[in-house]
Order: structure tokens, then C-alpha cells, then sequence
């Protein structure tokens, strides 16, 4: 289901809570309001719709991944300075990312993943962990 996108800061900064089986249909309504926004958005954390859980997708390779609980578990030495914007936010912002991350995250059938991402995609899957943490470009 496609869900409105929470605009308020005091909100989007509270920390999210760990994500379990019963947050599968968050994970679903976070896909839908990606596809929704596709032609402005490359990356949704569910907080951006309501629910404080660590749960994001983000478009990479092309397609929708979902991540639950994902960490980074390791990140290059180099980061670059860029300009984000964000659904929940007017305006960009500058922000430093790491060029390449190691993610370890459940997937939608709570298997365990891992995958090294550069760049781009690098930096939206920063982006949307950092919602997690409340933490705002």
C-alpha cells in the first residue's frame, strides 16, 4: 500500500527499534511508496512512512531491495562530500559518504545477507541507514 511520507523532523529524528517477521507488510508498503515516488526518490527508511523499524529499500541494479536490520560492517578509508535531498525534507544538503560499504541485512524471506556497494548506491543505502539513527541531511 502506498503510504504519505512523514514530513516531520521531531518525528524523523527518533531512533528506529530492530524489525521482526511481523513487519513484513511495512517492508511491502515501503516498495510500494518507492515505485510511487520512483520518478523523484532512489531510496525509502521506513520512519519516512510512519514506522520506526530498520527497514529500507533502496534502488540497486536496477531494481528494489529491500534490507531489514541492515549494519554496515565495513566501509573504504576514502568518503567524498556530496549534496542529498530527501522525500522528508525540502532542499539538499551536504552530506559525507563512504565510496564503498559492506551491508550484512535480513532479506524479505528472513534469510541473511551481504553485499559490497559502491558509489551511488553506496551512498543511498548511507543515507537511508542514517534515518535509522535520526539522523538527518
Amino acid at each position: 500500500m502506498i503510504k504519505d511520507i512523514v514530513k516531520d523532523p521531531v518525528f524523523l529524528q527518533l531512533p528506529s527499534e530492530k524489525a521482526e517477521r511481523e513487519d513484513l507488510q511495512t517492508a511491502r508498503d515501503l516498495c510500494d511508496t518507492l515505485a510511487a515516488n520512483s520518478d523523484r526518490c532512489v531510496g525509502m527508511a521506513a520512519n519516512m512512512i510512519g514506522v520506526r523499524k530498520t527497514i529500507l529499500a533502496a534502488v540497486l541494479s536496477g531494481g528494489i531491495t529491500v534490507m531489514i536490520n541492515p549494519v554496515i560492517k565495513d566501509h573504504s578509508a576514502r568518503s567524498f562530500e556530496t549534496e542529498e535531498g530527501c522525500l522528508s525534507l525540502s532542499g539538499v544538503r551536504k552530506a559525507e559518504r563512504y565510496e564503498m560499504i559492506t551491508v550484512e541485512y535480513t532479506d524479505m524471506k528472513f534469510k541473511k545477507r551481504k553485499c559490497t556497494l559502491r558509489g551511488f548506491e553506496a551512498q543511498i543505502v548511507q543515507h537511508e541507514i542514517d534515518h535509522f539513527r535520526g539522523v538527518l541531511i
